[in-house]
């Protein structure tokens, strides 16, 4: 069991996975989380930067919340997030339907199973006659 000083408060915490914060301050995250929630769920048009003020958590945290899906904005420029590969504004996620489709398609490709190949006599051996 590995034990880590917490990024947000410095307090000593056991990890039990690849967490970098202690159970209370993700317990705190998580509220402001839901705040931030209910907030766009009241203002669905506000930007991220009017969001991070009234609700007193940080651009980049919002910005991680939408990489992560767990929030949806209104409109794909708000933010300035685009798609990781092609650079298209989009509202959630790290990448855009168009680049999401063509992934997924060139992932079945990578994973069909290759058809067997007959193989084929040669002229003579298959003309020869067998003894048993």
């Amino acid at each position: 069991m590995e034990v880590l000083n917490c990024k947000t408060c410095g307090r000593l915490f056991n990890v039990m996975g690849r967490e970098k914060i202690c159970p209370a301050c993700q317990k705190l995250l998580e509220d402001k989380f839901q705040e931030v929630r209910q907030y766009l769920e009241e203002h669905p048009n506000a930007s991220v930067e009017q969001t991070s003020l009234d609700n007193d958590v940080s651009v980049k945290q919002i910005k991680q919340w939408v990489r992560e899906e767990r929030l949806v904005l209104s409109s794909p420029s708000d933010a300035g997030i685009t798609c990781e590969k092609c650079g298209v504004p989009i509202c959630s996620g790290r990448f855009c339907d168009k680049c999401k489709a063509s992934m997924a398609n060139d992932l079945m490709h990578v994973y069909e199973k290759p058809k067997p190949q007959q193989i084929k006599k040669q002229g003579k051996e298959k003309d020869r006659m067998r003894f048993l």
